[in-house]
């Protein structure tokens, strides 16, 4: 073993000052083609999930070296010649308008949700649900898996359930209350139990494997976000390593849904700030590190006679607002005036 160790690195190293110039740039480009990369160092990529050239000029050095058992030297000079291969230069503004036209919307069937966020929940991007217990954050997950079938029949969900929260008889009441079939939609979602932090994070991982594999997957739900991280980092101490560990993990689901243009749908759980004497006390778990990561936040809230309250607290592009609506057998039901 150490001898193999000793020969890649030797074959890395000989190529370490390769003019990076010289470097054809074209997408095409196979990983072996890459300096220091045979094949047997290309299959170690792959196998640990950089098997694209623009896999290899995002990733960090030491992601690299871990894959793959290079020095960091070597690692470096593939990262360097990936990204020469690659156009990584800016967009102009238009170019961007183009490519948000191929941005969806998973509606809710819901009339005030959907006016609340102009047609429904964004692909590329993560939506976070926070609230308290029975505010509605699990059932729109639930609905979510059902309508996204709705519009697209050959959409693919991806449950990741970290308290055990999922219930097929649910999306059965879904189904049938939006006039499709309960067998086809429940044979389209992919559920996984986590059963703590470090599985969650491999589950989300292993997503990109199952879209390679040909399964369309238009929608990531993970309920909740953070109870595992929450769990087990106790203590002021734990914190940094926590939100260093929560930070990896939803850029994992963001290059997801940026990728693939699908939707990230999170569930958060909330604490009452104790230094808060005026207003509304109800913060999200996991800080500035969610906050910052989630595209859309909406905070939920039990309203008046059974109904919820949907209000969007942050959006680009979107103005804040409140939705109210009932959760009912069938769907969402909007609260009217």
């Amino acid at each position: 073993m150490a001898r193999k160790q000793m020969v890649i690195e030797s074959e890395a190293d000989e190529d370490v000052n390769i003019d990076l110039k010289n470097i054809k740039q074209t997408k095409d480009m196979s990983l072996s083609s890459l300096p220091g990369v045979g094949p047997a160092t290309a299959e170690k990529l792959s196998q640990s999930g950089f098997d694209n050239l623009m896999a290899i000029a995002v990733a960090t050095v030491g992601e690299i070296v871990e894959a793959t058992g290079l020095t960091e030297n070597a690692a470096r000079k593939v990262i360097q010649a990936a990204r020469a291969s690659m156009d990584m230069g800016f967009l102009s503004g238009e170019e961007v308008m183009q490519k948000r036209a191929q941005i969806k919307k998973i509606p809710t069937y819901c009339e005030t949700v959907d006016m609340l966020l102009e047609g429904g929940f964004e692909t590329r991007a993560i939506t976070e649900c926070f609230g308290q217990y029975g505010s509605g954050k699990t059932q729109i997950g639930h609905l979510l898996a059902v309508t996204v079938q709705k519009d697209d029949p050959t959409a693919a969900v991806v449950y990741i359930d970290t308290e055990s929260t999922f219930r097929p008889e649910r999306i059965v009441q879904f189904a049938k209350g939006h006039g499709l079939d309960p067998e086809r939609i429940l044979q389209n979602i992919k559920v996984a139990r986590a059963y703590n932090s470090d599985h969650q994070m491999l589950l989300a991982e292993k997503i990109e494997d199952l879209i390679k594999q040909g399964l369309n997957v238009k929608l990531v739900v993970v309920d909740s976000l953070t109870a595992h991280f929450r769990a087990e980092f106790v203590g002021r101490g734990t914190l940094a390593d926590r939100q260093q560990k929560l930070n990896k993990h939803m850029h994992i689901l963001a290059k997801l849904a940026d990728l693939y243009n699908l939707t990230v749908y999170v569930t958060n759980q909330v604490m009452a700030k104790p230094d808060t004497f005026f207003g509304d006390p109800t913060e999200a778990i996991g800080g500035n590190i969610v906050g910052h990561n989630s595209t859309f936040r909406i905070y939920l809230r039990k309203g008046k006679k059974g109904s919820r309250v949907a209000k969007l607290v942050d959006a680009p592009n979107i103005p804040d607002g409140e939705a109210a609506f009932y959760v009912k057998e069938e769907g969402l039901e909007a609260v009217t005036v």
